[in-house]
C-alpha cells in the first residue's frame, strides 16, 4: 500500500469520499469492523478513483480459491456453521468496500444515488457486527478461517455506474436473497436459531438494497427493469445463471422490484445456453 493511502486510512476523514478511501485501503481488522462515523459532505472537486484491491489485515488469509462450499448436511457441526457464518461475515466486508469503491470511482453519479451507496454500506457494516458476534458466541474468531477476495475480482472491472448496479446491486445482492432463505432454513433445520434469525434479519435488509438497484437501474438506463438489459449490461464473462440461487425466492424478488417476466426469464435462463 502507497505511504499515501496509509495517511488516508490514519487522518479523520472530512469528506465522504476520505472516509471511503482510509475504509477500502485499511489494514487495521478494527477499522474494517467499526470505522469511524462517515461524513455528510462529499468532496466538491472529486475526481473518479479507481481502487484495484483492498487493504487487508493481516488476520485476514486470502487464498485465490475457496473450499468446497459447507452443505446442509454438515452444519450438525458447529465449526463447519461458523465457517460459513465467517464467509457471509466476509461477503459482506466487500459489498461494504465495494459502495465505498462505487463512491470514489463515480463522483459524477446523482447525489442521491450516492447517498444511498453510503446508507447501503451501514447495512453491510451493521451486517458484518452481526455475523461477528454470532461467529464469537460460537467460540471462533474473524479471521478464524480463510477468505477469498471473488467480489474484489469482478466488481472493479465496471466500467460505468450502471455496470455497476447491475453487477453488485441486482446481481450478487439480489442473489443474496435466494441465498439468505435457503441457509436460514439450513440453520434452523440444524438447531441454531440464533445463525437463521441473523440469516433472516440481512435478508430483509436486502430486498431495500435490491430495490435502489433496479429503482436506479431504471432511472440511469431510463427505463424500466428488463431482463435483457440487465443481462446485457453484466461484465464479461459473468452470465445471469451465476446469480440466481435454488430455490429462487421469488417472492422476496417481488418485493424488491423484479417484474414476474423478469423472474422467469431468470429462473429459465440456464436451459437456453
Amino acid at each position: 500500500m502507497s505511504r499515501a493511502m496509509n495517511q488516508a486510512a490514519a487522518t479523520v476523514p472530512e469528506t465522504v469520499e476520505a472516509w471511503a478511501l482510509a475504509f477500502i485501503t485499511s489494514t487495521d481488522l478494527a477499522h474494517k469492523l467499526r470505522p469511524p462515523e462517515a461524513p455528510i459532505v462529499f468532496a466538491a472537486d472529486a475526481v473518479p478513483l479507481r481502487i484495484d484491491a483492498p487493504g487487508r489485515p493481516a488476520e485476514l488469509e486470502v487464498v485465490p480459491r475457496s473450499k468446497r462450499s459447507v452443505r446442509q448436511g454438515e452444519l450438525g457441526d458447529p465449526t463447519k456453521r461458523a465457517r460459513l457464518l465467517h464467509t457471509f461475515w466476509h461477503h459482506e466486508l466487500q459489498a461494504a468496500e465495494l459502495m465505498a469503491w462505487a463512491l470514489l470511482a463515480f463522483p459524477d453519479a446523482p447525489e442521491e444515488f450516492r447517498r444511498g451507496l453510503l446508507r447501503i454500506c451501514g447495512d453491510e457494516l451493521r451486517h458484518m457486527r452481526m455475523y461477528e458476534a454470532r461467529i464469537r458466541e460460537m467460540g471462533h474468531a474473524v479471521g478464524d478461517f480463510p477468505v477469498r477476495d471473488w467480489f474484489w475480482q469482478r466488481v472493479p472491472s465496471c466500467e460505468t455506474v450502471v455496470q455497476f448496479v447491475a453487477l453488485l446491486g441486482l446481481g450478487l445482492e439480489g442473489a443474496n436473497l435466494d441465498h439468505a432463505d435457503r441457509y436460514a432454513a439450513w440453520f434452523e433445520s440444524a438447531g441454531d436459531a440464533k445463525g437463521a434469525s441473523v440469516q433472516r434479519a440481512v435478508g430483509a435488509d436486502e430486498i431495500a438494497h435490491v430495490r435502489f438497484a433496479a429503482e436506479w437501474f431504471a432511472r440511469l438506463g431510463g427505463a424500466e427493469l428488463e431482463f435483457e438489459d440487465w443481462a446485457r449490461s453484466l461484465v464479461a464473462p459473468l452470465t445471469p445463471a451465476l446469480f440466481r440461487g435454488r430455490p429462487m425466492n421469488r417472492e422476496g424478488r417481488r418485493r424488491a422490484g423484479f417484474s414476474e417476466e423478469f423472474l422467469d426469464a431468470l429462473e429459465a435462463f440456464e436451459a437456453q445456453r
